[in-house]
């Protein structure tokens, strides 16, 4: 049952494959609780089953320590995504889980960098030598853009519209998206492309990939990250807080601080839902409490 569910998620969901190895692994948790308790069908859990298994995640069961309430939600939402997928495909009878909630992780503010933090992020590498280039081409192209990572290191050189100044990005769930590539990104990305990747492509066996490792075949996420966290280095910030994500959501709060709508920062995120694209509206607000407190005569 589990493996139909994953195959389902994968062919028709496009679920990315991090996501499925995380639902792959609570859902082998979730069969092993339930066989513990003697339970070897869906069609034997009940409700109290569920709930008994989702107070273990939060409390540690002895073999494994407790969960945080964000992997915890993600845990229950692969049961009951399970349940629901057996329900509608008719193998089993009832969802037990229909009822279960998952716990709501505490919100987190994303860390913003500020505007000269990200200008010295992004001048760190520099341009001389072609992995230098790449660097400050993948750099600027986070920045520029707001792709996730997983979405830079997977643009192809045809995404490219660099005439027109766009590029397609392949989100989650197998949305695609054209956002705008702007100027510093764009000199970036052409400088890169004409002086540094002919040379990279050569020592490999052909890539259709933007950014390429110094063996020629495509860069990977942990090399983005590396490449990220030596430029922070670089600029004199602290690595430890800095992020491919630190880069997105200093583009999404920047555009609202200049007064982007937040229905265009949604697109342009590729966000399912608003809601998701609305907590970016809470630093906004935060900065104008503190320009507000500094400006006006009567604020304190």
């Amino acid at each position: 049952m589990v493996r139909s569910y994953l195959d389902h998620l994968a062919v028709e969901r496009g679920l990315a494959a991090n996501t499925l190895a995380s639902y792959r692994r609570d859902l082998d948790r979730y069969v092993a609780a339930l066989a513990a308790q003697g339970v070897t069908t869906l069609a034997e859990v009940r409700p109290g089953h569920v709930t008994s298994y989702i107070a273990r995640l939060r409390e540690g069961d002895g073999e494994r320590p407790p969960l945080s309430a964000a992997s915890a939600a993600r845990a229950v939402s692969a049961v009951r995504g399970l349940h629901r997928f057996a329900v509608r495909e008719g193998l089993c009878g009832h969802d037990p889980a229909r009822e279960v909630r998952p716990p709501s992780p505490p919100r987190r503010l994303p860390k913003a960098l500020d505007v000269s933090d990200v200008e010295r992020l992004l001048a760190a590498p520099g341009t001389d030598g072609p992995l230098a280039l790449r660097d400050t081409a993948l750099l600027e192209f986070l920045y520029g853009t707001g792709a996730r990572i997983s979405e830079a290191v997977g643009v192809a050189v045809d995404d490219l519209d660099l005439a027109e100044g766009g590029v397609l990005l392949r989100g989650k769930g197998g949305r695609s998206r054209l956002v705008p590539l702007g100027g510093y990104a764009r000199a970036a990305v052409e400088a890169y492309l004409v002086r540094a990747r002919p040379g990279l492509l050569a020592a490999g066996r052909g890539s259709s990939a933007v950014f390429l490792n110094a063996r020629g075949g495509p860069l990977s996420r942990q090399g983005a990250w590396t490449i990220l966290r030596r430029a922070a280095q670089r600029a004199g910030l602290d690595p430890a807080r800095i992020s491919p994500h630190t880069l997105r959501h200093s583009y999404a709060t920047h555009l609202l601080d200049g007064g982007a709508d937040v229905r265009v920062v949604q697109e342009l995120l590729g966000h399912a839902s608003v809601t998701t694209t609305q907590v970016y509206t809470l630093v906004t607000v935060d900065r104008l409490r503190e320009v507000y407190a500094l400006a006006h005569p009567r604020a304190r």
